[in-house]
Order: C-alpha cells, then sequence, then structure tokens
C-alpha cells in the first residue's frame, strides 16, 4: 500500500511545503479559518472571507504552491497528485480557503482542459489558478431532482452562437461567480442523455439572474439562477452539441474525486469530546459504546483516507479513476451526519445553546453533513453506480427512453 513518507523526493518536498506554509500562512486569521470547517462564516461578511481566501491564493501562485498538477502553461507546476495531496496535508487547516475555488479548481478546470480550446486554457486556468476568477457549475434544476439528465433550461440556436433560457437551483457560489459551466438541453427530440450540450458563460451576462438561497445554517452558499434568452457564443461550448452527458461525465467525476478526498468528516471534533472530563463525570469513551462507535468512524476514516493513495496511484501510473471515485464521497457525507448527531447527544441539553462556539460546531457540521449528502449525487444515485458500474449488477428498469420530450413531466412543466 502506498504511503505519502515512502519516498526520499517526498519527504523533502514535504518539508520544503512545510517551511513555505510556515513562514506565509495567515496565522494571524487561524481562529476564524479553524471555525470554518463545516462550513461556518465566522468572518464579519462574506467579502472579507474572499479577500483573505484570494490573499492565500494569489501568494500560493505567486510562489508557485498553486495547482501544482496543473501544466506551467496554465498556472501550475506540472508535478504529480502525490505532491498535491502532501501540500494539502501540510497546508492544515489553512485548506479551508480553498472553499470558494473548489468548484472551479477540482470541478471545472478539467473540464476546460479536455474540451476548451488551447487558446481558451491559456486565457482562463491561469486567473482560475491565482483565484482572480472565481467559476461555479451549473447542474442541478427544480423537478429533475437527481435526475442530472433530465434537466430542461434550453439552449436555441441563433445567430453567432446560442440563446439560454431556463433556471438553475442549488449553484453553489454563483452569487461571488465571474464564470459558469451550465448543462443544458439543446435536443428534446432525442433521449435525454442524447440531446445535452454544455457551455460556459460568463456571470455578468444580460439576462443572468442570481438569487441567493438561505440554508438551515443560516448561510446562503446556494442560488438560484435564471436565464432569461441569455446569449452565448459559439466558441463557448465545450463538447460536440448534443454530446454534453460525456462532458458532464468528467465533471462529476472529479467532483466525486474533489469532495471524498478533501472534505472533511469530523472525527477529531467527537474524539477530543468523547475525551474530555467534565463536571458531569468521566468521560464518555469510559462507555463500551462510545468506544464501538468511535472504533467504526476510524476505520471508515481510515478506509477513506487509503482510497484516496489507491486513487493516487492509478492516476500516477497515467490512468484514471473508475466509478470507485464514489465511495469517499458516500462514507463520508453519511458519516459526518452520523458523528454530528452522536455529538449533540453527547452534549445532551447543553447542545440546544447554540450561542455556545462548540455546540455550533456540531450544529455546522449536522448541516453540513445534509448538504454533503446531496451535492455531488446523493446517496441513493452513488450506490446505483457503484452496484453497476463496480460491482456489474444488473441495471434499475428505466421509463424514461424515448424522446426526451415524450418522457412524462410534472404539471405545468415543459421540455
Amino acid at each position: 500500500m502506498m504511503t505519502l513518507t515512502d519516498l526520499p523526493a517526498h519527504q523533502a518536498f514535504r518539508a520544503a511545503a512545510r517551511a513555505w506554509i510556515q513562514h506565509n500562512a495567515p496565522w494571524e486569521q487561524l481562529a476564524k479559518i479553524r471555525q470554518m470547517r463545516f462550513a461556518g462564516q465566522p468572518f464579519a461578511t462574506e467579502h472579507e472571507w474572499l479577500q483573505v481566501a484570494r490573499d492565500w491564493q494569489r501568494k500560493k501562485f505567486d510562489a508557485g504552491w498553486a495547482c501544482l498538477v496543473w501544466p506551467q502553461a496554465y498556472g501550475g507546476r506540472g508535478l504529480t497528485p502525490t505532491e498535491n495531496v502532501i501540500f494539502q496535508e501540510e497546508e492544515g487547516p489553512f485548506v479551508e480557503l480553498f472553499g470558494p475555488f473548489m468548484i472551479g479548481q477540482g470541478f471545472v478546470a478539467p473540464t476546460l482542459m479536455a474540451y476548451a480550446s488551447e487558446e481558451q486554457k491559456r486565457l482562463y486556468l491561469p486567473p482560475l489558478a491565482s483565484g482572480e476568477s472565481i467559476w461555479c457549475q451549473m447542474f442541478s434544476e427544480p423537478g429533475v431532482g437527481s435526475d442530472l439528465a433530465g434537466v430542461r433550461t434550453r439552449a436555441t440556436r441563433c445567430e453567432g452562437g446560442w440563446t439560454l433560457s431556463g433556471q438553475k437551483l442549488w449553484t453553489s457560489g454563483a452569487h461571488h461567480s465571474d464564470w459558469g459551466i451550465v448543462l443544458v438541453r439543446s435536443d428534446a427530440d432525442v433521449a435525454k442523455h442524447k440531446g445535452l450540450t454544455m457551455f460556459f458563460v460568463e456571470m455578468r451576462s444580460p439576462g443572468i439572474t442570481v438569487r441567493p438561497v438561505r440554508q438551515l445554517s443560516g448561510t446562503s452558499h446556494f442560488n438560484e439562477v435564471f436565464f432569461d434568452e441569455v446569449f452565448v457564443p459559439e466558441a463557448q461550448r465545450l463538447g460536440p452539441v448534443n454530446e454534453g452527458w460525456k462532458v458532464a461525465l468528467t465533471t462529476l467525476s472529479n467532483e466525486r474525486l474533489t469532495l471524498g478526498a478533501s472534505t472533511p468528516v469530523g472525527f477529531e471534533e467527537i474524539f477530543a469530546l468523547a475525551t474530555r472530563t467534565g463536571p458531569q463525570g468521566p468521560a464518555a469513551i469510559e462507555s463500551e459504546d462510545v468506544r464501538l462507535r468511535l472504533a467504526e468512524w476510524y476505520t471508515k476514516v481510515t478506509g477513506m483516507r487509503f482510497g484516496v493513495y489507491r486513487m493516487l496511484s492509478t492516476l500516477e501510473r497515467g490512468g484514471q479513476p473508475g466509478p470507485e471515485v464514489a465511495v469517499g464521497k458516500l462514507v463520508g457525507a453519511s458519516t459526518t451526519q452520523a458523528i454530528a448527531a452522536f455529538g449533540l447527544d453527547l452534549l445532551g441539553a447543553r447542545g440546544l445553546a447554540i450561542d455556545d462556539d462548540e455546540v455550533r460546531q456540531f450544529h455546522s457540521m449536522f448541516s453540513f453533513g445534509a448538504i454533503h449528502r446531496l451535492e455531488g449525487g446523493t446517496d441513493e444515485v452513488l450506490r446505483n453506480i457503484l452496484a453497476e458500474r463496480a460491482l456489474g449488477l444488473p441495471a434499475e428498469p428505466r421509463l424514461d427512453r424515448g424522446p426526451f420530450r415524450d418522457i412524462p413531466t410534472a404539471p405545468g412543466d415543459a421540455n
């Protein structure tokens, strides 16, 4: 099994990364950054948070520590995935500042590298790597649920390009994004997976309206995005017309890999709570039931970590991870929510005191877990992917074959 400390070259790289981070990280913001671990917002305003994140990203970019696996021509260093993970490990709590750039660098950039023109890659990727530009991903829609291929936002040909009309929902970071990729319906007369096309759009284009959605946690990270006859030049199409599903799979695979590899689970927090003694008596870990729960979660966290190492080994050999990328996100999201719920149980009546920082952390963790179980594919979707594509089990019966236009929809919906 691969480890990240086996090779001397890795040890030297880790030492260099650690030294640079020690001398350049925004240590004065450390207390606030730690509170961001589960989508918290300790900064006075979102603008302040974005500025701290941009400053750190720009500092990494200028020193050659940003987007390490990207080619140098696009703002990276052309290093290996292993070295990239080593840097993230050494970054520690400051990796939370990656949040505004996760979608752009983790999901969108691989799609641009695969389908954009060389001129577009050199134009759009370096600002993305430096934090100068922020990108979002517009896939989900009202009434579609987890059936991504059922999108109804329409793309209609016009002189010089296309016009887009429709609505997207649950778009993370759209309200502070400069650009976004969008999956739309370009042909309703073919099967639903065959009539999709992917574009990238400037979020300030005429006809685009972004409305934040208030979440359970009290923040507004998600958004509704409305398209009202938005013009998109032909040059901003990614991949062939009506083959957007293939493009979307590139995005989704990298989304699940990124979310599974980089999202916190909460084991450190629940272990610290369980091992602490207090005025109510001995530490919770003295209970056999608590120890069994901790052992189960530690096993899952360890398995997830070594699953990431396995995928890194595949990437190092020039291969591409398959459907197994869904495992980390599937296991991690449900584990996060289970840990948060148990933490609130251990806190007892104190768990109702939302002005308590520790309590607030577990509340944020629980809300984050609920969100994480939906983004990048619901639990049910990921289980089907693993069953059908990894285990070779029979596919579920489908009732949505044939032209998309003929698929029954909810009353009032139009294809």
